[in-house]
């Protein structure tokens, strides 16, 4: 096996990790989306989404990948919240 080969069997293995991992968070989300909901707060929270990006950076601690990390989450959050959106509009439909 070549360096080029190994180097894809690595993202491959990780793509698995990170599968396993989104399946993981969007459960969470679902969870989220139900309580706001039930309390009639608004999907975006925007405060919250700061905290989290300043916490992960720390966490992440590399200037080179800050960039690129920071379009990744901002794909992830994008997505948790228009999962949070369909939720909420189907749970609305159904109790019309």
């Amino acid at each position: 096996m070549n360096k080029l080969e190994e180097a894809r069997q690595i993202i491959n293995q990780v793509d698995e990790k990170m599968i396993e991992l989104f399946i993981q968070r969007m459960t969470a989300v679902k969870q989220v989306a139900q309580y706001k909901l039930e309390n009639k707060l608004p999907v975006l929270d925007s405060s919250r989404e700061g905290e989290i990006k300043v916490k992960n950076l720390k966490i992440l601690n590399n200037a080179e990948l800050e960039k690129f990390y920071l379009e990744f989450f901002d794909g992830v959050l994008r997505s948790s919240k228009d999962y949070q959106y369909d939720l909420i509009e189907d749970y609305q439909k159904k109790n019309l």
